[in-house]
Formats: structure tokens, C-alpha cells, sequence
């Protein structure tokens, strides 16, 4: 135990935590996914682990910054491992998976807003009865998810400097800037 005035923390990161890493990337080269079902029922599960271990360490870097960095760090992680994920699916399902992004963005914003949201609002309901929240965070947080989810998934439809559904490279350029900027 490692003490800092009146903070303390283990120096130690649990074993778990270090091994699912190892053990995903031994995976990875035996190419354990290809040996079946078995192999495939392997590889996700160790994939759930070394996922887990990635937030767990993004959190106790989180923890050790402080805020607001620690939530600018933990959202980071969980994006990244996110497009790793859908760039990974991509990469393995050919041309079959072009839309792959956009209809995991449209699930994401669906789990957001009526899942999450929903439960939030029927558990609160339910514990407090009526309750308080702050209508600038609402309004912020909605408004920049209504504002990607019409750049990323409506304006393609209607952009005709590319065949299809699709955007030209500087607009997929100005769309990039501008979800980071949001």
C-alpha cells in the first residue's frame, strides 16, 4: 500500500486483469477462432475479458487524474474499443459489412435513448417518485446526439457528390472534425 497525504492505492493491478490481455493475444496467433465452435466460444469469451481488463485499467488511470480528465480517459477507452470492434467485424466480413458502422451507431443511439434513458427514468420514478434533473445537461447531451446521428446517418442519403448513401472523402473528412469537435 502506497500512501499520498491522505489518498492511498495498491500499487498491484489485480492478475485478471493482466492475463486476459496475454492470453487474447496467444489466442490470436494460434488462431483459436477458426477451430470451431469451441475455439469461437473461447475467443469471445477471453475477447469479454481483455475487454473488461482495457476499462479496468482505463479506470484506475481515471481515478488517479482526477476529473474531469478521469471521464475524458474512460470515454476514450470505451470508444476505442468500440471502433476496434466494428473496424475488426468490418475487416472479416468483406464487402458484405459496408454498413455495419452505421447501423451500430443507430443501435447505440436506440439503446441509448430508449433503453438507458427509459430505465432511468422507470427506476427513478419508481425510487423517488418525482424526479429532479437539469434541463441544460438534457438538452446538451441530447442535442449533440440528435446532431451526429443526422450527420452520420440522414445527410448521407441526400449527399450527391458520391454514388449512393455514401459521402465523398472531404465530406467524410468534415464529418470526422466535426463529431470530435462535438
Amino acid at each position: 500500500m502506497r500512501t499520498h497525504g491522505s489518498m492511498s492505492w495498491r500499487t498491484a493491478l489485480p492478475i485478471w486483469s493482466i492475463a486476459f490481455p496475454f492470453v487474447g493475444l496467444i489466442l490470436v496467433l494460434v488462431n483459436v477462432a477458426k477451430m470451431g465452435f469451441l475455439g469461437t466460444t473461447i475467443a469471445g469469451a477471453v475477447l469479454i475479458g481483455a475487454v473488461i481488463a482495457a476499462v479496468h485499467h482505463a479506470e484506475v488511470v481515471a481515478h488517479r487524474v482526477g476529473e474531469p480528465f478521469g471521464t475524458l480517459v474512460l470515454a476514450i477507452a470505451v470508444t476505442v474499443i468500440e471502433v476496434a470492434l466494428i473496424v475488426s467485424l468490418m475487416l472479416s466480413g468483406g464487402p458484405d459489412a459496408s454498413t455495419l458502422p452505421r447501423d451500430t451507431v443507430f443501435a447505440a443511439i436506440m439503446i441509448i435513448l430508449n433503453g438507458i434513458v427509459g430505465l432511468c427514468l422507470l427506476v427513478g420514478g419508481v425510487r423517488h417518485l418525482e424526479q429532479r434533473f437539469t434541463l441544460r445537461g438534457a438538452s446538451a447531451a441530447l442535442s449533440v446526439l440528435a446532431a451526429m446521428a443526422i450527420l452520420s446517418m440522414v445527410l448521407p442519403n441526400y449527399a450527391t457528390s458520391a454514388a449512393g448513401p455514401n459521402y465523398s472523402p472531404p465530406q467524410l473528412i468534415f464529418l470526422a472534425v466535426m463529431s470530435l469537435v462535438l
